[in-house]
């Protein structure tokens, strides 16, 4: 934190009015990724509804087990069709090997955004969340998140919202400590629009 407050003394000033910054975290491998694509396009009260239901779900954690579940119990979880059919993706690339919690983790930032974005329905924006709070990576910034840009626009009053491309190119300023300026934009934008501190944004 100490560094960034010489990056960007804004962003270390975050928790003075917000309160301090929950660390959270996501479960490596298999269910965190799993639980980033439930969280996928949807709001965080209807994904959060969805990962319960599925993890209860015997077996739906690991992979061999969620491939053993029918289609109809996936979708009774709340999954989409589409959703089903990347669930299942990603279960049989960690059923055969091509991804693996121990692989992803030796990779590098830009190695592993590659492999887990090659897998359907898994784009640059889950597999950054996933570095972010699954491995604790500490330079990554998923430039695509609204809820970051709102954030930022807000903390600098902003005429607009950046757009990815310019919201990147903020973030650079805070290289390398996206990851931290990032936790701090998300509870930034908890306090600004009044959503409970333990609340998952990402």
């Amino acid at each position: 934190m100490s560094e960034l407050a010489l990056l960007d003394p804004l962003l270390a000033a975050i928790p003075e009015q917000a309160g301090i910054l929950p660390w959270r975290r996501r479960e490596a491998g298999f269910p965190g990724l799993l639980r980033g694509l439930c969280g996928q396009m949807i709001s965080n009260q209807a994904a959060t509804a969805i990962w319960v239901r599925l993890s209860a779900l015997p077996g739906a954690l690991s992979p061999d087990g969620l491939l053993a579940l029918s289609d109809e119990a996936l979708r009774q979880a709340g999954l989409s069709r589409p959703k089903l059919r990347h669930a299942r993706a990603l279960a049989e690339a960690f059923a055969d090997g091509r991804l693996s919690a121990e692989g992803l983790a030796a990779l590098s930032d830009e190695a592993a955004v590659a492999a887990i974005a090659a897998i359907p329905g898994f784009g640059p924006w889950t597999a950054s969340v996933y570095l972010l709070f699954g491995l604790d990576r500490k330079d990554i910034f998923p430039v695509g998140d609204l809820a970051l840009a709102a954030s930022l626009a807000a903390l600098r009053g902003l005429p607009e919202r950046p757009s990815p491309r310019e919201l990147a190119a903020l973030a650079e300023a805070w290289r390398p400590w996206r990851s931290m300026a990032a936790r701090l934009l998300w509870h930034h934008w908890r306090h600004v629009t009044g959503r409970p501190a333990g609340e998952s944004i990402a």
